[in-house]
Protein backbone atom coordinates (compact mmCIF):
# COMPACT_ATOMS: atom_id res chain seq x y z
CA UNK A 1 0.00 0.00 0.00
CA UNK A 2 1.29 3.38 -0.91
CA UNK A 3 2.66 5.86 1.84
CA UNK A 4 0.45 9.24 2.21
CA UNK A 5 1.64 12.54 1.88
CA UNK A 6 -0.01 15.42 2.93
CA UNK A 7 0.81 18.76 1.61
CA UNK A 8 -0.25 21.76 3.54
CA UNK A 9 -0.48 25.48 2.68
CA UNK A 10 -2.38 28.32 4.12
CA UNK A 11 -4.63 29.23 1.52
CA UNK A 12 -5.65 26.86 -1.16
CA UNK A 13 -4.66 28.95 -3.85
CA UNK A 14 -1.01 28.12 -3.57
CA UNK A 15 -2.12 24.52 -3.61
CA UNK A 16 -3.93 24.75 -6.58
CA UNK A 17 -1.83 27.49 -8.40
CA UNK A 18 2.07 27.66 -7.26
CA UNK A 19 1.81 23.31 -7.10
CA UNK A 20 -0.54 23.08 -10.02
CA UNK A 21 0.43 19.53 -12.02
CA UNK A 22 1.98 18.38 -8.81
CA UNK A 23 -0.46 16.15 -7.20
CA UNK A 24 -1.28 14.42 -10.29
CA UNK A 25 2.31 13.38 -10.70
CA UNK A 26 2.70 12.51 -6.92
CA UNK A 27 -0.37 10.35 -6.84
CA UNK A 28 0.98 7.50 -9.70
CA UNK A 29 3.61 6.67 -6.58
CA UNK A 30 1.78 8.18 -2.86
CA UNK A 31 -1.22 8.53 -1.45
CA UNK A 32 -1.48 12.34 -1.72
CA UNK A 33 -3.94 14.66 0.62
CA UNK A 34 -3.82 18.49 0.10
CA UNK A 35 -4.51 20.51 3.51
CA UNK A 36 -5.40 23.97 3.26
CA UNK A 37 -8.40 26.56 4.37
CA UNK A 38 -11.62 26.76 3.09
CA UNK A 39 -11.99 27.94 -0.62
CA UNK A 40 -13.04 26.83 -4.38
CA UNK A 41 -9.58 26.87 -5.16
CA UNK A 42 -9.19 23.36 -2.62
CA UNK A 43 -12.18 21.66 -4.27
CA UNK A 44 -11.03 22.81 -8.09
CA UNK A 45 -7.66 20.93 -7.19
CA UNK A 46 -9.26 17.86 -5.38
CA UNK A 47 -11.27 17.66 -8.67
CA UNK A 48 -8.58 18.26 -11.64
CA UNK A 49 -6.06 16.49 -10.04
CA UNK A 50 -7.68 13.72 -8.44
CA UNK A 51 -6.37 13.99 -5.16
CA UNK A 52 -8.27 13.94 -1.26
CA UNK A 53 -8.40 17.55 -0.25
CA UNK A 54 -9.18 18.43 3.82
CA UNK A 55 -9.89 22.13 4.74
CA UNK A 56 -8.48 23.23 7.81
CA UNK A 57 -9.09 26.94 8.35
CA UNK A 58 -5.28 28.53 8.61
CA UNK A 59 -5.46 32.48 9.42
CA UNK A 60 -2.53 34.36 7.75
CA UNK A 61 -2.59 37.00 9.90
CA UNK A 62 -1.19 36.23 13.52
CA UNK A 63 -4.05 35.34 16.02
CA UNK A 64 -3.16 33.23 19.11
CA UNK A 65 -6.43 32.04 19.46
CA UNK A 66 -7.22 31.18 15.97
CA UNK A 67 -3.65 29.73 15.53
CA UNK A 68 -3.85 27.05 18.57
CA UNK A 69 -7.26 26.23 16.94
CA UNK A 70 -5.94 25.14 13.67
CA UNK A 71 -3.10 23.56 15.66
CA UNK A 72 -5.27 21.16 17.02
CA UNK A 73 -7.26 20.58 14.24
CA UNK A 74 -4.11 19.93 12.20
CA UNK A 75 -2.53 17.29 14.97
CA UNK A 76 -5.73 15.34 14.80
CA UNK A 77 -5.65 15.16 11.67
CA UNK A 78 -1.78 13.94 11.20
CA UNK A 79 -3.06 11.41 14.34
CA UNK A 80 -5.99 10.16 12.06
CA UNK A 81 -4.29 9.63 8.99
CA UNK A 82 -0.96 8.98 9.97
CA UNK A 83 1.28 9.74 6.77
CA UNK A 84 4.98 9.30 6.36
CA UNK A 85 5.77 12.81 4.56
CA UNK A 86 4.05 15.68 5.82
CA UNK A 87 5.22 18.76 3.28
CA UNK A 88 4.47 22.02 4.26
CA UNK A 89 4.72 25.83 1.84
CA UNK A 90 4.21 29.49 2.86
CA UNK A 91 4.83 31.04 6.54
CA UNK A 92 1.74 30.42 8.79
CA UNK A 93 1.11 26.72 7.39
CA UNK A 94 4.67 25.91 7.97
CA UNK A 95 4.75 26.91 11.48
CA UNK A 96 1.79 25.23 12.82
CA UNK A 97 1.74 22.31 10.51
CA UNK A 98 5.67 21.49 11.52
CA UNK A 99 4.66 21.71 15.24
CA UNK A 100 1.42 19.53 14.85
CA UNK A 101 3.56 17.03 12.69
CA UNK A 102 6.14 16.78 15.64
CA UNK A 103 3.36 16.56 18.41
CA UNK A 104 2.03 13.51 15.76
CA UNK A 105 5.09 12.02 15.68
CA UNK A 106 5.13 11.82 11.68
CA UNK A 107 8.14 10.36 10.32
CA UNK A 108 9.52 13.14 7.80
CA UNK A 109 8.48 16.55 8.16
CA UNK A 110 9.39 18.66 5.24
CA UNK A 111 8.68 22.70 4.94
CA UNK A 112 9.64 24.81 1.92
CA UNK A 113 10.47 28.49 2.52
CA UNK A 114 9.00 30.30 -0.87
CA UNK A 115 9.73 33.54 0.34
CA UNK A 116 10.93 35.16 3.89
CA UNK A 117 8.87 38.15 5.71
CA UNK A 118 11.31 39.36 8.35
CA UNK A 119 14.32 40.41 6.21
CA UNK A 120 11.60 43.83 5.09
CA UNK A 121 10.61 43.71 8.57
CA UNK A 122 12.11 46.11 11.63
CA UNK A 123 11.85 45.78 15.62
CA UNK A 124 9.36 43.76 17.76
CA UNK A 125 8.04 42.24 14.54
CA UNK A 126 11.38 41.14 12.71
CA UNK A 127 12.60 39.68 15.99
CA UNK A 128 8.67 37.56 16.34
CA UNK A 129 9.29 36.51 13.12
CA UNK A 130 12.65 35.27 13.39
CA UNK A 131 11.29 33.42 16.29
CA UNK A 132 8.79 31.99 14.67
CA UNK A 133 10.56 31.02 11.71
CA UNK A 134 13.24 29.18 14.13
CA UNK A 135 10.41 27.25 15.98
CA UNK A 136 9.27 26.08 12.24
CA UNK A 137 12.69 24.75 11.64
CA UNK A 138 13.15 23.13 15.16
CA UNK A 139 9.60 21.05 13.99
CA UNK A 140 11.11 20.33 10.90
CA UNK A 141 13.32 17.15 10.13
CA UNK A 142 14.22 18.64 7.05
CA UNK A 143 14.50 22.23 4.84
CA UNK A 144 14.17 23.42 2.12
CA UNK A 145 14.87 27.02 0.42
CA UNK A 146 13.09 28.45 -2.61
CA UNK A 147 16.77 29.44 -4.27
CA UNK A 148 19.89 30.40 -3.26
CA UNK A 149 18.58 34.20 -1.97
CA UNK A 150 16.54 32.50 0.55
CA UNK A 151 19.24 29.87 1.62
CA UNK A 152 21.40 32.57 2.23
CA UNK A 153 19.10 34.72 3.96
CA UNK A 154 18.52 31.34 6.56
CA UNK A 155 21.93 31.50 6.71
CA UNK A 156 22.81 34.61 7.63
CA UNK A 157 19.96 35.00 10.49
CA UNK A 158 20.95 31.44 11.70
CA UNK A 159 17.62 30.28 11.15
CA UNK A 160 18.73 26.65 11.42
CA UNK A 161 21.60 24.96 11.47
CA UNK A 162 20.15 21.80 9.41
CA UNK A 163 21.02 20.98 5.93
CA UNK A 164 19.64 23.63 2.95
CA UNK A 165 18.80 21.52 0.15
CA UNK A 166 17.98 22.80 -2.89
CA UNK A 167 15.57 20.91 -5.34
CA UNK A 168 16.65 21.42 -9.35
CA UNK A 169 17.29 24.99 -9.78
CA UNK A 170 15.36 26.19 -6.63
CA UNK A 171 11.82 26.68 -7.82
CA UNK A 172 9.50 24.81 -6.15
CA UNK A 173 7.54 23.46 -8.88
CA UNK A 174 8.93 24.88 -12.13
CA UNK A 175 7.11 25.93 -15.67
CA UNK A 176 5.15 23.57 -17.61
CA UNK A 177 6.42 24.56 -21.07
CA UNK A 178 3.41 23.01 -23.03
CA UNK A 179 0.96 25.31 -21.34
CA UNK A 180 2.95 28.51 -21.17
CA UNK A 181 3.70 28.34 -24.81
CA UNK A 182 2.97 31.83 -26.99
CA UNK A 183 2.32 29.95 -30.36
CA UNK A 184 -1.90 28.61 -28.14
CA UNK A 185 -2.58 32.47 -28.48
CA UNK A 186 -3.75 33.12 -31.65
CA UNK A 187 -3.28 36.47 -33.65
CA UNK A 188 -7.31 37.30 -33.38
CA UNK A 189 -7.72 36.31 -29.85
CA UNK A 190 -4.60 39.30 -29.06
CA UNK A 191 -6.91 41.48 -30.97
CA UNK A 192 -9.90 41.00 -29.37
CA UNK A 193 -8.43 41.42 -26.15
CA UNK A 194 -6.20 44.29 -27.14
CA UNK A 195 -9.51 46.02 -28.29
CA UNK A 196 -11.91 45.05 -25.42
CA UNK A 197 -9.43 46.98 -22.79
CA UNK A 198 -9.05 49.44 -25.14
CA UNK A 199 -4.97 48.94 -26.37
CA UNK A 200 -4.39 50.10 -29.65
CA UNK A 201 -2.69 47.86 -32.36
CA UNK A 202 0.48 49.35 -31.75
CA UNK A 203 0.76 50.60 -28.42
CA UNK A 204 3.79 49.29 -26.27
CA UNK A 205 2.63 47.25 -23.29
CA UNK A 206 3.88 47.35 -19.93
CA UNK A 207 2.58 44.27 -17.95
CA UNK A 208 2.25 43.79 -14.08
CA UNK A 209 0.87 40.41 -12.88
CA UNK A 210 0.43 40.21 -9.18
CA UNK A 211 -1.38 41.82 -5.92
CA UNK A 212 -1.74 45.30 -6.19
CA UNK A 213 0.38 46.34 -2.70
CA UNK A 214 2.99 48.31 -1.81
CA UNK A 215 5.35 45.39 -1.30
CA UNK A 216 5.35 44.61 -4.72
CA UNK A 217 6.35 48.02 -6.04
CA UNK A 218 3.30 49.32 -7.12
CA UNK A 219 3.61 52.69 -5.79
CA UNK A 220 7.30 53.26 -8.07
CA UNK A 221 5.66 51.50 -10.84
CA UNK A 222 3.08 53.89 -11.18
CA UNK A 223 5.12 57.04 -10.69
CA UNK A 224 7.88 55.29 -13.18
CA UNK A 225 5.01 55.24 -15.34
CA UNK A 226 3.72 58.67 -15.32
CA UNK A 227 6.81 59.99 -17.61
CA UNK A 228 5.45 58.28 -20.48
CA UNK A 229 2.35 60.69 -20.59
CA UNK A 230 1.46 61.63 -24.10
CA UNK A 231 3.21 58.19 -25.72
CA UNK A 232 1.85 55.33 -27.09
CA UNK A 233 2.55 53.34 -24.42
CA UNK A 234 0.27 51.03 -22.18
CA UNK A 235 0.49 49.76 -18.31
CA UNK A 236 -1.43 46.89 -17.76
CA UNK A 237 -2.71 45.39 -14.28
CA UNK A 238 -3.73 42.04 -13.88
CA UNK A 239 -4.07 40.85 -10.21
CA UNK A 240 -6.31 41.80 -6.85
CA UNK A 241 -6.19 44.95 -5.31
CA UNK A 242 -5.64 45.17 -1.47
CA UNK A 243 -6.74 47.46 0.73
CA UNK A 244 -6.14 46.16 4.25
CA UNK A 245 -3.19 44.21 4.46
CA UNK A 246 -0.13 46.47 2.60
CA UNK A 247 -2.10 48.98 0.78
CA UNK A 248 -0.77 51.56 -1.60
CA UNK A 249 -0.48 55.20 -1.32
CA UNK A 250 -3.84 57.81 -1.80
CA UNK A 251 -1.82 59.28 -5.52
CA UNK A 252 -1.24 55.72 -6.67
CA UNK A 253 -4.73 54.55 -6.22
CA UNK A 254 -6.27 57.78 -7.61
CA UNK A 255 -3.81 57.49 -10.58
CA UNK A 256 -4.72 53.72 -11.27
CA UNK A 257 -8.10 55.46 -11.47
CA UNK A 258 -7.77 58.29 -13.43
CA UNK A 259 -5.19 57.62 -15.69
CA UNK A 260 -6.71 56.21 -18.79
CA UNK A 261 -3.09 54.69 -20.50
CA UNK A 262 -3.60 52.33 -17.36
CA UNK A 263 -5.49 49.41 -17.31
CA UNK A 264 -6.35 47.73 -14.81
CA UNK A 265 -8.14 44.30 -15.24
CA UNK A 266 -8.15 42.46 -11.77
CA UNK A 267 -7.19 38.54 -10.90
CA UNK A 268 -7.77 36.76 -13.86
CA UNK A 269 -7.34 32.74 -13.76
CA UNK A 270 -5.39 32.56 -16.95
CA UNK A 271 -2.80 35.40 -17.65
CA UNK A 272 -0.75 33.65 -20.97
CA UNK A 273 -3.38 35.85 -22.92
CA UNK A 274 -1.98 38.72 -21.00
CA UNK A 275 1.21 37.92 -21.67
CA UNK A 276 0.84 37.36 -25.17
CA UNK A 277 -0.54 41.69 -26.08
CA UNK A 278 2.43 42.66 -23.29
CA UNK A 279 5.94 43.67 -24.70
CA UNK A 280 7.59 43.63 -21.26
CA UNK A 281 6.95 42.67 -17.75
CA UNK A 282 7.49 45.08 -15.20
CA UNK A 283 8.46 43.09 -11.67
CA UNK A 284 9.14 45.72 -9.02
CA UNK A 285 8.47 43.84 -6.08
CA UNK A 286 10.44 44.29 -2.50
CA UNK A 287 10.85 40.75 -1.35
CA UNK A 288 10.36 37.37 -3.31
CA UNK A 289 10.99 33.57 -2.56
CA UNK A 290 10.82 32.54 -6.49
CA UNK A 291 8.41 34.71 -8.67
CA UNK A 292 6.79 32.39 -10.43
CA UNK A 293 5.25 35.04 -12.91
CA UNK A 294 8.51 36.23 -14.00
CA UNK A 295 9.54 32.82 -15.40
CA UNK A 296 5.96 32.48 -16.87
CA UNK A 297 6.64 35.76 -19.21
CA UNK A 298 10.45 34.59 -20.10
CA UNK A 299 8.07 30.98 -20.98
CA UNK A 300 5.84 32.97 -22.87
CA UNK A 301 8.78 35.14 -24.41
CA UNK A 302 8.79 38.22 -22.39
CA UNK A 303 11.83 40.02 -21.18
CA UNK A 304 11.31 40.95 -17.78
CA UNK A 305 12.25 44.06 -15.40
CA UNK A 306 12.95 42.96 -11.89
CA UNK A 307 14.55 44.04 -8.41
CA UNK A 308 17.80 42.89 -7.42
CA UNK A 309 16.09 40.05 -4.55
CA UNK A 310 15.96 36.63 -3.98
CA UNK A 311 14.86 34.35 -6.76
CA UNK A 312 14.09 37.50 -9.27
CA UNK A 313 18.22 37.64 -9.86
CA UNK A 314 18.41 34.10 -10.19
CA UNK A 315 15.97 33.88 -13.02
CA UNK A 316 16.97 36.90 -14.79
CA UNK A 317 20.99 37.34 -15.91
CA UNK A 318 20.54 41.18 -16.32
CA UNK A 319 21.02 42.50 -20.32
CA UNK A 320 20.36 38.75 -21.07
CA UNK A 321 16.27 38.01 -20.11
CA UNK A 322 16.10 41.21 -18.73
CA UNK A 323 17.16 44.21 -16.47
CA UNK A 324 17.77 44.29 -12.77
CA UNK A 325 17.28 47.49 -10.65
CA UNK A 326 17.40 48.09 -6.99
CA UNK A 327 14.35 47.87 -5.16
CA UNK A 328 12.10 50.95 -3.67
CA UNK A 329 13.47 53.11 -6.55
CA UNK A 330 11.22 55.36 -9.41
CA UNK A 331 13.72 57.04 -11.18
CA UNK A 332 16.51 54.29 -11.93
CA UNK A 333 12.73 52.19 -12.52
CA UNK A 334 11.60 54.52 -15.23
CA UNK A 335 14.91 54.26 -16.70
CA UNK A 336 14.59 51.01 -17.17
CA UNK A 337 11.58 51.14 -18.71
CA UNK A 338 12.44 53.77 -21.29
CA UNK A 339 16.01 51.39 -22.17
CA UNK A 340 13.51 48.69 -22.82
CA UNK A 341 10.99 50.89 -24.93
CA UNK A 342 12.97 52.97 -27.01
CA UNK A 343 16.46 50.42 -28.05
CA UNK A 344 14.35 47.94 -30.15
CA UNK A 345 17.34 45.69 -31.36
CA UNK A 346 18.29 45.35 -27.04
CA UNK A 347 14.93 44.11 -26.79
CA UNK A 348 14.66 41.84 -29.13
CA UNK A 349 18.08 40.50 -28.17
CA UNK A 350 16.21 39.94 -24.90
CA UNK A 351 12.85 38.44 -26.00
CA UNK A 352 15.39 36.00 -28.01
CA UNK A 353 16.80 35.03 -24.62
CA UNK A 354 14.03 34.53 -22.68
CA UNK A 355 12.20 30.98 -23.25
CA UNK A 356 15.47 29.50 -24.03
CA UNK A 357 17.04 30.62 -20.36
CA UNK A 358 13.54 29.12 -18.70
CA UNK A 359 13.65 26.04 -20.58
CA UNK A 360 17.11 25.16 -19.39
CA UNK A 361 16.94 26.01 -16.33
CA UNK A 362 13.65 25.40 -14.77
CA UNK A 363 11.24 22.91 -16.89
CA UNK A 364 8.79 21.31 -14.81
CA UNK A 365 9.55 17.69 -15.63
CA UNK A 366 12.79 18.29 -14.26
CA UNK A 367 11.48 19.84 -10.69
CA UNK A 368 8.75 17.33 -10.32
CA UNK A 369 11.30 14.17 -10.82
CA UNK A 370 13.80 15.71 -8.11
CA UNK A 371 10.91 16.10 -5.64
CA UNK A 372 10.03 12.61 -6.10
CA UNK A 373 13.34 11.44 -5.86
CA UNK A 374 13.86 13.34 -2.69
CA UNK A 375 10.59 12.06 -1.39
CA UNK A 376 11.80 8.15 -1.94
CA UNK A 377 15.10 8.62 -0.86
CA UNK A 378 14.00 10.31 2.35
CA UNK A 379 11.24 6.99 2.98
CA UNK A 380 14.18 4.26 1.89
CA UNK A 381 15.82 5.85 4.66
CA UNK A 382 13.16 6.05 6.81
CA UNK A 383 12.75 1.78 6.17
CA UNK A 384 15.84 1.44 6.55
CA UNK A 385 16.26 2.95 10.25
CA UNK A 386 12.65 1.27 11.70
Amino acid sequence: MANKIIRVATIPLSLNILLKNQFSFLSQYYKVIAVSSHGNDLEELGSRENVKTHAIEIKRKISLMEDLKSLWKLYFYFKKEKPLIVHSITPKAGLLSMIAAKMANVPIRMHTFTGLIFPTRTGPMKKLLITMDKLLCYCATHVYPEGNGVRNDLINYKITTKPLKLLANGNVNGIDLEYFDPQIISAEEKTELKRKNDIHPHDFVFLFIGRLVKDKGINELIKAFKKFDGKNVKLLLVGPLETEQDPLLPETLREISENKNIVAVGFQKDVRPYFAISDVLVFPSYREGFPNVVMQAGAMNLPSIVTDINGCNEIIINNQNGIIIPAKNDLILQQAMSKIFEDEEFRNLLEKNSRKMIADRFQQKVVLEALLNEYQTLENNVQKFS
